[in-house]
């Protein structure tokens, strides 16, 4: 077949314009392309006659500005191999300023947030994946309902009811690109309804808060005791954002007087509780508290993710909502679906072939020995350091000696590794009394590296 412009060579832009004709100007582009790094060592460049065609310009204009650049050594030209930008050695200025000491990259990572990713169900997934596909119907691969496939939504409605007490309807359920993408929805419908703050818990991520103060919302913060988070104090604020299950970071779930304290006020003031479910499956000492959303589905919005059970990266995420607020939460997130449709319908098999309760409970299994082994080392190693919370979820909060978190936090660094302290995690408003205490993520190091990341913690600890 006779090479067109459509399908011979390789795609190049350059824009050789300038002072001194169309030659300079396209020496000067192909030099600055070099001598920025957009072009690396090594890349091959289109032939001249390609790169003429495609630019407009006579074939000897480009042979002439390639044969410059290769008398400068920019480039090299070789029998057989093209033309390429040449390799070349970087020399540092002189007298280079001295750099400020810096922790080494971490060995090990026990920030909180993330599973073990290397436990992640592959052939399972595939297979679900094979499977969803081949059923799927044509109209699946369509723009879709914004609330998601109703295959997903409707093992979902059946899951959550028969595992966390949710009381669901498929046409009420959302599926969202995680919780962060729940909030950017959730935060303009709340201010379309009026509110001007959204009440959080003295502890938690700082990204969440954000995300609700860019939608125009305050965030003041709820007290804290030694019952946990007190809804008590809240009064005309238009929502509230909870982990009642298992608290972030601080690990106990919200005490049941106050649980029922928080529904009463949501029903008083026709307000909403937004209920943060990361990791409510996850309870390892009795069977796991139950969703706050079945005491009030009209009041409570109930938000939870695959983040913790399967991995982050497959961005699914899903709202309970109350019927009154479907219409507005899906009119906010769009006309069409804007979740991938393959990653929802493998999920959707996951759920109803019995592949995601294998897979909880076997993490449940592989997370609880772990916490255990937590447990045990520190009794040993630190006394005078207490693992505090419920035997829940994918991280354990250790009590410090006060004074000590900032001390303890650095010299970790300087073992090479990350994890957090409580004080990353407070709220800027909190009148509750700041506590040292160190948040260890032990759910996110691979099986491999568990029992190294634990020595090292248990090296630092007072």
């Amino acid at each position: 077949m006779a090479e067109t412009w459509a399908t011979s060579g390789v795609d190049l832009h350059l824009e050789p314009a300038g002072p001194g004709g169309l030659r300079r100007g396209l020496t000067d582009a192909l030099r600055d392309a070099v001598r920025t790094g957009r072009l690396a060592p090594g890349t091959r460049l289109p032939s001249s006659r390609a790169l003429a065609a495609d630019l407009g310009i006579a074939r000897n204009t480009v042979g002439e500005a390639y044969a410059d650049l290769v008398a400068e050594g920019w480039l090299t030209a070789r029998q057989g191999s093209g033309t390429r930008v040449a390799e070349r050695t970087v020399v540092p200025p002189s007298g280079p300023a001295r750099r400020p000491r810096v922790p080494p990259r971490p060995t090990h990572n026990l920030v909180p947030g993330t599973p073990d990713l290397a436990a992640f169900p592959r052939a399972e997934w595939a297979r679900a994946a094979r499977r969803a596909l081949t059923a799927a119907p044509n109209d699946a691969l369509g723009y879709g309902d914004p609330r998601g496939r109703i295959e997903l939504r409707t093992a979902l409605a059946g899951y959550l009811a028969r595992v966390r007490g949710v009381r669901c309807d498929p046409d009420h359920l959302v599926v969202t690109a995680g919780f962060s993408h729940a909030l950017r929805i959730l935060g303009p419908v709340l201010r379309a309804r009026g509110a001007d703050s959204v009440a959080v818990e003295s502890y938690g991520l700082d990204a969440y808060w954000g995300l609700l103060q860019a939608a125009g919302l305050a965030t003041p913060a709820l007290p804290w005791d030694e019952l946990g988070t007190d809804t008590g104090p809240l009064t005309t604020e238009g929502a509230v954002l909870l982990t009642p299950a298992h608290q972030f970071p601080m690990g106990m779930p919200l005490h049941p007087d106050r649980r029922a304290t928080v529904v009463d006020w949501a029903r008083r003031t026709d307000s909403l509780v937004l209920e943060d479910d990361y990791d409510g499956e996850f309870r390892y000492d009795r069977q796991p508290v139950g969703a706050l959303q079945g005491l009030d589905p009209d009041r409570v919005v109930y938000l939870g993710t695959a983040s913790k059970s399967l991995a982050p990266g497959i961005r699914l995420g899903w709202m309970v909502l109350p019927p009154a607020l479907t219409r507005e939460v899906t009119a906010v997130k769009g006309h069409v679906d804007t979740v991938g449709v393959l990653e929802q319908l493998t999920l959707a098999e996951f759920l109803t072939s019995g592949a995601y309760d294998r897979q909880v409970r076997a993490s449940r299994l592989r997370y609880r020995r772990r916490r255990d082994a937590l447990a045990a080392a520190v009794t040993e190693r630190a006394p005078g350091v207490r693992v505090t919370g419920v035997a829940a979820g994918l991280h354990a909060l250790l009590r410090l000696p006060p004074g000590t978190e900032p001390s303890v936090v650095q010299a970790a660094a300087w073992q090479g590794l990350a994890l957090h302290g409580l004080s990353f995690h407070r709220h800027p408003e909190s009148v509750a009394e700041p506590l040292d205490a160190l948040v260890v993520g032990y759910g996110t190091p691979p099986d491999s590296a568990w029992a190294g990341a634990l020595e090292a913690l248990c090296r630092v600890l007072p």
